[in-house]
């Protein structure tokens, strides 16, 4: 049996009183630590305008991050190429590719929040021919040299990107197709590899891998279900009552702006305004602590999240991500927490 890969994953959250070149500075802490313990990548969410994500630069905060490590592949889970020129993120993406020395994955997605589209004044309508465009035309300037395309949204002519990548022929590319069949359809047509948010929850996820994998088989492509990051909010501690405890108000405080950040979807945020505010005038009930630690979080002992793990491995899942540091955990809590995961979790896949 090979042995499993371990991932960290962050939306790199930023909750009222938290400043943020501190949460960042923690962040490059943790994945420094990652490496240390022998994580195999770590990954960084995109979202704009919101508390929920600091992600709007998620290459940036990749290369930066790249510059403190040495091993540990960065990834983006998930770059929203319809936000973007693609010409500008394949430089992006090529420039963080050689300052990592070719350890960049790039994971991309049609994003969530309507408020986003909005904000960049993009269309959410024309979003998934948006998107694919955008793809074939960011892996087209990765292996072409004076690509040229003819598009809907874009006309390239005789582009040459500079700098040219480092992983040949390009980085690992990755489709998130959480509720959206057509961008699972492309996924399985252009041979990329599915990804999994931690939005949704961990039976929908499984579904959709043996779905992904299915398809992938039959286009003659054959994406395994061991190479998919399979990715979930994670804590682990000594005892289930201190798990919970720990954890209970950040994992209300990410449902909670989850359901905040949907009202501004005509503009603006809910940044200048404070949560507790919202949370006295709601009206709507969130989904609730147990239901999240019951479908989509591995939240408990070491012994409950060996457990968690082992029922995806045998369901073919090889590859784990681990959502450490959500809704403005401590740094310590989280730090404590990789470190026991790696003590009496990690070793029983290895």
């Amino acid at each position: 049996i090979q042995n499993m890969k371990f991932a960290l994953f962050t939306h790199v959250p930023w909750p009222e009183g938290h400043e943020p070149a501190k949460i960042m500075a923690e962040t490059i802490e943790q994945i420094q630590y990652g490496e240390e313990l022998g994580f195999y990548s770590a990954w960084f969410a995109e979202h704009h305008f919101s508390r929920y994500s600091m992600g709007s630069s998620s290459l940036v905060i990749a290369a930066g991050v790249a510059a403190a490590t040495k091993r540990i592949r960065l990834g983006t889970a998930v770059l929203i190429p319809t936000l973007h020129n693609p010409i500008r993120l394949a430089e992006d993406a090529a420039t963080a590719d050689a300052i990592s020395n070719g350890r960049i994955d790039l994971g991309f997605g049609r994003g969530s929040g309507g408020y986003e589209y909005g904000g960049f004044n993009v269309s959410r309508e024309e979003s998934q021919a948006h998107f694919q465009e955008s793809v074939r035309i960011v892996e087209g300037l990765f292996t072409t040299q004076e690509f040229s395309y003819d598009g809907q949204f874009y006309q390239l002519n005789k582009i040459n990107l500079v700098p040219p990548v480092t992983q040949k022929p390009h980085p690992p590319m990755y489709v998130a197709a959480s509720f959206t069949q057509e961008t699972l359809e492309f996924a399985v047509s252009t041979g990329h590899k599915l990804m999994l948010a931690v939005v949704q929850d961990t039976e929908q996820s499984l579904a959709l891998c043996k779905r992904f994998v299915q398809m992938s088989a039959e286009a003659g492509h054959n994406v395994p279900m061991s190479e998919i990051p399979f990715f979930r909010y994670f804590y682990v501690a000594e005892t289930e009552e201190q798990a919970r405890k720990d954890t209970e108000a950040h994992i209300s405080w990410i449902l909670d702006i989850m359901q905040w950040r949907r009202i501004f979807d005509k503009g603006s945020s809910e940044v200048p305004y404070s949560i507790d505010d919202w949370r006295s005038t709601r009206t709507e009930a969130p989904l609730s602590y147990d239901y999240i630690n019951d479908n989509r979080a591995f939240i408990g002992t070491p012994e409950q999240c060996v457990a968690k793990i082992q029922r995806l491995r045998d369901e073919g899942i090889e590859y784990f991500g681990c959502n450490f540091h959500f809704g403005g955990i401590s740094h310590a809590k989280a730090m404590k927490s990789m470190e026991l995961f790696s003590k009496e979790v990690m070793p029983k896949f290895l």
